[in-house]
Order: C-alpha cells, then structure tokens, then sequence
C-alpha cells in the first residue's frame, strides 16, 4: 500500500488556492517550502488519520484537507513544532470526519505469510479479532493506544495531539493495555475449552 502522497497532489489546488485567496504574498521560493513540507510530513498526517479513520480514501481526503487549510491559512510558515502541529490538525481533522454512529466494521485482514491455507485461515481470524477488540474498546484508550502502537508517538506526543496531560495520557495506555489483557485472556480459554 502506497501511503506516501507527493507534493505534486497539491499543485492544481494550491494554484486555485493562491488565486481564489488573494495569496498574492505568496512567491516560489514559499511554495516549494510547502511543498517540502508535503513531502516531508504527509505519510505521517496520513497515519495519524488513519489510525482515527481506519479508512485508506477517507485518510487521504483527510490528509488532502490539512495541508490545503494550511496553505490557505499560511499557518504552515509559523510552526514551531511541526511534527506535533500536523499530528495535531490531522486529528481534528480526522475526528471531524468520523461519522456520528459508526457501525462496527468487519475489516479484511492481510493473510500473514504461513506454510498452508489452514494456518492462514487461522491467523486471520486471530488478527480479526484482535482488530475488533482494539475497536470495541472506548474512544479515549483506543485512540491513543493507535497512536503509540502504530504510529509509534510517545505519551509527550499524544498528549499534544489529543490536548490532554502526558499523565492522562500513560493512564489511558495502561487502561486500553489492560481491557485488552483480559479480553485476550478470556478468548484463549474459550479457545482451549
């Protein structure tokens, strides 16, 4: 899966940007350090929506939408840290985009490499479940259990995105690490019942 969106995704939009907003102030040497920063930065927004989206098109339109409204904004030019910034505004963005009551949804699992049929079979339903569990969970563990796990972020990190305490942060993780302890638990014994 390719996540990486090249800077020249933007160029139509950032043309009609720049003329329907007046960005006159705007010259190449400002565009190409946006670009830059498109090209730097947006396999992460993508990840960082993804992990709240869970949906690939979804993910990129909501990518799409970050660096569209800081370019419009110029809000791009006055980051101090860029990384928390985007990680940040993808969310919000990403969250804006969740629909209201979401069904649960019966995700398609990447079968892993084993020697047979059977054992892949097996697997993927393992995976499945799993999945589910992570997504059964509440929104306030899953979601910051998604960033540490797949994005890799650290409880500083999280704790800007979601705008809550590094300590709110680690007790969340604990709690969502836990829930899923136990549940993992209670599917191995009905397994080996």
């Amino acid at each position: 899966m390719n996540t990486s969106l090249p800077a020249a995704v933007f160029a139509d939009e950032m043309t009609f940007a720049h003329a329907a907003t007046g960005a006159a102030g705007l010259v190449s040497s400002d565009v190409a350090e946006f670009e830059a920063l498109v090209a730097r930065q947006s396999r992460f927004v993508f990840r960082v929506a993804y992990a709240i989206l869970r949906n690939r098109h979804d993910a990129e339109d909501a990518v799409q939408e970050v660096f569209m409204k800081l370019f419009r904004n110029r809000a791009w030019q006055s980051i101090d840290d860029e990384r928390a910034f985007l990680a940040r505004t993808a969310w919000r963005v990403a969250v804006d985009r969740l629909p209201k009551h979401r069904p649960a949804e019966a995700e398609s699992e990447p079968v892993s490499p084993a020697p047979g049929p059977e054992q892949q079979a097996i697997d993927a339903g393992v995976h499945a479940a799993i999945h589910r569990m992570i997504d059964s969970l509440p929104e306030e563990l899953r979601q910051p259990l998604a960033l540490s796990a797949i994005d890799e972020l650290n409880s500083r990190e999280i704790g800007l995105i979601l705008g809550v305490p590094e300590g709110t942060v680690r007790t969340r993780l604990m709690r969502a690490r836990q829930m899923l302890k136990q549940k993992l638990a209670g599917m191995t014994e009905i397994r080996h019942a």
